[in-house]
């Protein structure tokens, strides 16, 4: 008696199998060999498309701006964030090289002094483009930035030597990127800083 179970299982599942492979090929059809082959059906030379123009200021519309500020905000967010804590490593590809190295002395001034720096991000009230203009092949644009920011510098005993644990300061800093109007490496360099 517990045979004939086993069978009806098993005609049951070879039933529901083949209801579904019959409605997948009614989906998705089947291959008749009369379907014209996809690559005749698209040209072979493709046109050349400006994907990337050369930088300068007439591809610098509008539109190029407001890209760039969406990156420059992300970049800002996270330069400051990770130079605070130390962490030159995430940023190194945003940092010139002059701009790394006098980071790096800060954080090394610190540390040598047994300095604790702690740095909430609250967020970015305004970043405008305040100036930008070409060097050979050097595009550069400075922006302004005015940003809300927690932050304090704590000794050894983690004692506040200066800044506010608790009080949120509006910070106006001037930042020049840079980027080779050649290059198609989407990253802006961070070239100088004014606080």
């Amino acid at each position: 008696m517990s045979y004939s179970f086993e069978y009806i299982d098993i005609i049951l599942l070879a039933m529901i199998a083949g209801f579904i492979f019959l409605r997948l090929r009614g989906i998705l059809g089947k291959k008749t060999g009369y379907e014209e082959d996809i690559s005749s059906s698209f040209p072979h030379e493709v046109a050349e498309t400006k994907s990337n123009p050369t930088l300068n200021s007439d591809t610098f519309d509008d539109a190029a701006k407001s890209d760039f500020l969406k990156g420059a905000k992300i970049a800002y967010e996270s330069i400051i964030t990770n130079f605070s804590k130390g962490d030159l490593k995430s940023i190194k590809n945003l940092l010139d090289k002059n701009v790394y190295e006098q980071f790096d002395e800060a954080i090394k001034d610190k540390k040598s002094k047994n300095l604790i720096s702690e740095t909430t991000f609250i967020g970015i009230n305004s970043a405008e483009i305040r100036e930008q203009n070409q060097n050979k092949n050097m595009f550069e644009v400075t922006v302004e930035f005015v940003s809300e920011i927690i932050s304090c510098i704590k000794d050894k005993d983690d004692k506040i030597i200066s800044g506010d644990s608790e009080r949120v300061k509006k910070v106006h800093d001037i930042w020049k990127f840079s980027k080779d109007s050649r290059s198609k490496n989407p990253n802006w360099l961070l070239i100088d800083t004014q606080a």
